[in-house]
């Protein structure tokens, strides 16, 4: 009797479950009645199974008013930072506006400069505000000339010495901008940084003067103008990079040397250094002192910019031929082989260097 009656217990719990069964099935291909009714009519079975389990594991009710709430107040929400970005975007270009003007005061022009110099990168179009806002490059060119006279003998102070940097790194901005970099140009701008690339004060300020005109420069070749190589082959860019290239900090001597490297890549720039035995030779002198101070170094950076300029010297014959001669042994060997050992673009340009040279051999 007891077992007829556990028996009978456990046939109505099964009935039971499958009943549920049942209904969760059916449940599965209905909307769910609290379901809001823009999105009732869009949800397929598929999708409601899944709100259903994710609604099931986050222990929340499977509610999708509540889930379209909360989707309106999420764009609310960014809408209102959008606005509130928007808004502090044109406060910093208004801010802008006013420091630029500010230039043009004796009393105001320091603290602009700084600020200006900080927020550069935050601004594209401040290239054309400077150059088209009236004596603004006047006030940046006073700027510069007025430390001319602490150049010689040595006397530049840190603070004189930051100061015409924010200078100088506004006019980094002008000589990098697509619209500005012709006029700049044929305004000779860059003559006005020459002294600056002239001293030999290894002191702190004068080694961050230097750096900073030198990043003038940089930001003029980047680009692969050739009327900018025109105009510092015209100038005499070179002999002053290669001087900073023997007794500069290594960052200068990187930046120097990146110049360098720049002028050698356009078809110009080579056929102009190896033009006279007297310019190939200061050129590759330099390079084979930068390649020996690199042996005890070793700074990787430094010298992938010498290899690059040496493989691009071998495209030229009459560089070649020389080279076979005073290609420093270090190149040759496994010196850095260390080293380089995590930079394969530098490691096949050496071995694409090793590989013209000896070419020439063969073809003779």
């Amino acid at each position: 009797m007891h077992s007829l009656q556990h028996q009978s217990a456990s046939n109505r719990q099964l009935q039971q479950y499958l009943q549920q069964q049942q209904q969760q099935q059916h449940l599965q291909n209905l909307p769910h009645p609290n379901m809001h009714p823009s999105l009732a009519g869009n949800m397929r079975n598929n999708d409601f199974a899944a709100y259903a389990a994710l609604a099931a594991a986050s222990q929340m009710p499977m509610n999708m008013s509540n889930a379209h709430h909360h989707l309106v107040q999420q764009q609310q929400q960014q809408a209102a930072a959008a606005a509130e970005q928007h808004k502090l975007l044109q406060m910093d270009e208004e801010k802008i506006y006013s420091l630029v003007l500010e230039l043009t005061s004796p009393v105001n022009r320091e603290q602009a400069l700084l600020e200006l110099s900080k927020k550069r990168e935050q601004y594209e179009d401040l290239a054309l505000l400077l150059w088209h806002t009236f004596g603004v490059m006047a006030a940046l060119l006073q700027e510069i000339v007025s430390v001319y006279p602490l150049l010689a003998p040595p006397a530049l102070t840190g603070h004189a010495s930051n100061r015409v940097c924010n200078a100088l790194a506004l006019l980094q901005c002008v000589a990098s901008h697509n619209e500005t970099r012709g006029l700049f140009l044929n305004a000779h701008i860059p003559l006005f940084l020459y002294p600056f690339l002239n001293t030999i004060s290894k002191t702190r300020p004068f080694e961050y003067l230097r750096l900073t005109s030198l990043g003038v420069i940089g930001a003029l070749v980047k680009n692969d103008n050739s009327e900018v190589i025109n105009f510092l082959l015209s100038t005499e860019i070179i002999p002053l990079c290669l001087r900073i290239m023997e007794t500069g900090s290594e960052l200068s001597k990187t930046v120097a040397i990146f110049i360098v490297q720049k002028i050698l890549l356009d078809d110009t720039g080579l056929a102009y250094i190896c033009q006279t035995y007297e310019r190939f030779y200061a050129v590759a002198t330099v390079l084979n002192n930068m390649v020996n101070q690199l042996v005890e170094s070793q700074a990787v950076r430094l010298l992938k910019h010498v290899v690059r300029c040496y493989l691009r010297l071998s495209d030229n014959p009459r560089a070649r031929e020389a080279l076979r001669q005073c290609l420093p042994e270090p190149l040759r060997d496994a010196t850095f082989q260390q080293v380089l050992k995590d930079d394969i673009t530098t490691k096949r340009c050496l071995a694409q260097l090793l590989v013209n040279l000896s070419d020439n051999v063969n073809s003779n």
